[in-house]
Protein backbone atom coordinates (compact mmCIF):
# COMPACT_ATOMS: atom_id res chain seq x y z
CA UNK A 1 0.00 0.00 0.00
CA UNK A 2 1.32 3.44 -0.94
CA UNK A 3 1.92 5.99 1.81
CA UNK A 4 0.33 8.88 -0.07
CA UNK A 5 -1.99 9.69 -2.93
CA UNK A 6 -1.91 12.38 -5.56
CA UNK A 7 -4.86 14.77 -5.37
CA UNK A 8 -6.05 17.18 -8.05
CA UNK A 9 -8.98 19.49 -7.28
CA UNK A 10 -10.24 21.25 -10.37
CA UNK A 11 -13.15 23.66 -10.75
CA UNK A 12 -14.79 24.55 -14.04
CA UNK A 13 -12.59 27.65 -14.35
CA UNK A 14 -9.25 26.65 -12.77
CA UNK A 15 -7.07 24.17 -10.95
CA UNK A 16 -7.82 24.82 -7.28
CA UNK A 17 -5.24 22.59 -5.58
CA UNK A 18 -2.88 19.78 -6.48
CA UNK A 19 -0.44 17.82 -4.35
CA UNK A 20 0.31 14.76 -2.25
CA UNK A 21 -2.01 13.75 0.59
CA UNK A 22 -2.61 11.02 3.12
CA UNK A 23 -6.39 11.47 3.48
CA UNK A 24 -9.23 13.25 1.67
CA UNK A 25 -12.73 13.58 3.13
CA UNK A 26 -15.58 14.70 0.86
CA UNK A 27 -19.38 14.64 0.82
CA UNK A 28 -21.00 12.51 -1.89
CA UNK A 29 -24.62 11.70 -2.67
CA UNK A 30 -24.05 8.47 -0.70
CA UNK A 31 -22.68 10.31 2.35
CA UNK A 32 -19.26 11.43 3.54
CA UNK A 33 -16.32 9.41 2.28
CA UNK A 34 -12.71 9.25 3.37
CA UNK A 35 -10.10 8.20 0.83
CA UNK A 36 -6.64 7.03 1.86
CA UNK A 37 -3.84 5.48 -0.18
CA UNK A 38 -4.81 2.00 -1.35
CA UNK A 39 -8.54 2.72 -1.33
CA UNK A 40 -10.72 0.74 -3.73
CA UNK A 41 -11.36 2.53 -7.05
CA UNK A 42 -14.42 4.76 -6.91
CA UNK A 43 -16.49 7.19 -8.92
CA UNK A 44 -19.05 9.32 -7.13
CA UNK A 45 -21.12 12.48 -7.34
CA UNK A 46 -20.06 15.30 -5.03
CA UNK A 47 -22.61 17.14 -2.93
CA UNK A 48 -22.07 20.69 -1.75
CA UNK A 49 -19.86 20.52 1.30
CA UNK A 50 -16.39 21.09 2.64
CA UNK A 51 -13.56 18.90 1.38
CA UNK A 52 -10.70 18.28 3.80
CA UNK A 53 -7.29 17.24 2.50
CA UNK A 54 -4.58 16.07 4.92
CA UNK A 55 -1.38 16.83 3.07
CA UNK A 56 1.70 14.62 3.15
CA UNK A 57 3.65 17.30 5.01
CA UNK A 58 1.12 17.28 7.87
CA UNK A 59 -0.88 20.31 6.78
CA UNK A 60 -4.57 20.60 6.08
CA UNK A 61 -6.30 22.08 3.04
CA UNK A 62 -10.02 22.84 3.29
CA UNK A 63 -12.18 23.84 0.35
CA UNK A 64 -15.85 24.62 -0.19
CA UNK A 65 -17.04 22.44 -3.08
CA UNK A 66 -20.38 22.77 -4.84
CA UNK A 67 -21.27 19.81 -7.02
CA UNK A 68 -19.12 17.72 -9.33
CA UNK A 69 -17.47 14.31 -9.29
CA UNK A 70 -14.87 12.39 -7.31
CA UNK A 71 -12.75 9.69 -8.92
CA UNK A 72 -10.05 7.51 -7.41
CA UNK A 73 -7.82 4.81 -8.94
CA UNK A 74 -4.14 3.87 -8.66
CA UNK A 75 -3.60 6.31 -5.75
CA UNK A 76 -4.75 9.25 -7.89
CA UNK A 77 -7.77 11.20 -6.64
CA UNK A 78 -9.56 13.71 -8.84
CA UNK A 79 -12.13 16.14 -7.52
CA UNK A 80 -13.88 17.74 -10.49
CA UNK A 81 -16.10 20.46 -9.08
CA UNK A 82 -18.57 22.85 -10.60
CA UNK A 83 -17.38 25.47 -8.07
CA UNK A 84 -14.56 25.16 -5.53
CA UNK A 85 -12.88 27.70 -3.25
CA UNK A 86 -10.04 27.20 -0.81
CA UNK A 87 -10.98 28.25 2.71
CA UNK A 88 -8.37 31.02 2.80
CA UNK A 89 -9.91 32.54 -0.37
CA UNK A 90 -13.31 32.97 1.31
CA UNK A 91 -14.27 36.34 2.79
CA UNK A 92 -16.25 35.38 5.92
CA UNK A 93 -18.17 38.68 6.16
CA UNK A 94 -19.17 38.47 2.50
CA UNK A 95 -20.30 34.85 2.96
CA UNK A 96 -22.34 35.85 6.02
CA UNK A 97 -24.07 38.61 4.01
CA UNK A 98 -24.75 36.14 1.18
CA UNK A 99 -26.32 33.73 3.68
CA UNK A 100 -28.61 36.45 5.06
CA UNK A 101 -29.65 37.48 1.52
CA UNK A 102 -30.36 33.86 0.57
CA UNK A 103 -32.50 33.35 3.68
CA UNK A 104 -34.41 36.56 2.89
CA UNK A 105 -34.95 35.48 -0.72
CA UNK A 106 -35.98 31.98 0.39
CA UNK A 107 -33.36 30.55 -2.02
CA UNK A 108 -32.43 27.10 -0.64
CA UNK A 109 -29.56 26.43 -3.06
CA UNK A 110 -27.94 29.83 -2.47
CA UNK A 111 -28.42 29.34 1.27
CA UNK A 112 -26.68 25.93 1.09
CA UNK A 113 -23.74 27.38 -0.90
CA UNK A 114 -23.31 30.20 1.62
CA UNK A 115 -23.47 27.77 4.56
CA UNK A 116 -20.81 25.53 2.97
CA UNK A 117 -18.56 28.53 2.31
CA UNK A 118 -18.89 29.63 5.95
CA UNK A 119 -18.19 26.12 7.29
CA UNK A 120 -15.07 25.84 5.12
CA UNK A 121 -13.83 29.34 6.02
CA UNK A 122 -14.30 28.89 9.75
CA UNK A 123 -12.71 25.42 9.76
CA UNK A 124 -9.28 26.88 8.96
Amino acid sequence: MAAELHVAMVAADREVWSGQATLVVARTTSGDIGVMPGHQPLLGVLESGPVTIRTSDGGTVIAAVHGGFISFADDKLSLLAEIAELSDEIDVQRAERALERAKGDDDASAERRAEVRLRAATAR
